[in-house]
């Protein structure tokens, strides 16, 4: 599932596209033909991100909200668009470019009272400036849950998916076991400033890069794939710190992993 620096780097794109242009709406899956057909030669008035959702508005008050989910995925290009295949959820075009969209878990019109609905459910988002850390706070400090598991929940924190989980845990040295009500204040503002940090640079690389070059098989030049991730799909492999394991188990529905000594329960 993408994660939140995918979404904010994919709204930036979409707003350099799309912003203030009139746009060709259609579905030629036909799942979303009728909220097509109502924002079909209106003009995008902005595109905004949270978490791992996405908002397009429209000039004649239409919101567009979007969520990748596990499968969802935009691609785009120079006009002329090829000719539309399998399930096309949306198609977007301007005189000058198409975006595409499938497989998206959302893509439907909502109210503003819709969209608040869900803005309500969700923690803060590390990327939006405005976000305030004692929201995340103050869900975890009560709750016996592993921070590993809450670090999960949009609730808690939106636009964190698995590898930042992983990764940001690492960082701080935190065991992904740890209660959430067992986290020191301070532990958790130092990880929601990395994680913000870790963040603004997946948007800006467009690929989450959490290793520092010391630790990098390669020092020198841009990060390898091999080289970006502590421990996030590296079970079995030696800790770069430590040379211990690391280790892996289901936690909240995906694969956890962790290095038992630099992270001690």
């Amino acid at each position: 599932m993408p994660e939140g620096h995918t979404i904010h780097r994919l709204a930036r794109e979409h707003t350099k596209l799309l912003l203030g242009r009139p746009v060709r709406v259609s579905s030629p899956q036909g799942r979303f033909a009728a909220g097509a057909a109502l924002v079909d030669g209106r003009v995008v008035t902005r595109v905004e991100p949270y978490g791992k959702h996405l908002w397009y508005r429209f000039d004649g008050g239409e919101l567009l909200h979007v969520h990748l989910g596990l499968y969802g995925a935009f691609a785009g290009g120079v006009l002329p668009a090829p000719e539309p295949r399998g399930a096309l959820r949306l198609r977007i075009t301007t005189d000058e470019q198409w975006l595409d969209l499938r497989g998206p878990t959302h893509c439907d019109l909502v109210t503003p009272a819709e969209r608040k609905a869900v803005l309500a459910r969700l923690g803060p988002d590390p990327l939006r400036p405005t976000a305030d850390p004692d929201l995340a706070w103050q869900r975890l400090a009560r709750s016996k849950t592993p921070i590993g598991q809450l670090l999960m929940n949009q609730e808690v924190l939106a636009g964190v998916g698995n590898v930042y989980r992983a990764e940001v845990l690492y960082r701080a040295a935190l065991s992904p076991f740890r209660a959430g009500r067992d986290l020191e204040r301070e532990r958790w503002d130092a990880l929601w400033l990395d994680l913000v940090m870790l963040m603004r640079g997946g948007v800006r690389l467009g690929r989450i890069v959490t290793t520092a070059r010391e630790d990098r098989e390669r020092r020198s030049g841009t990060p390898t794939r091999e080289d970006s991730h502590y421990v996030y799909r590296r079970d079995g492999l030696p800790c770069r710190r430590c040379g211990t394991e690391v280790r892996t188990q289901v936690m909240a529905g995906r694969n956890l992993f962790w290095c038992p000594v630099c992270q001690p329960a």
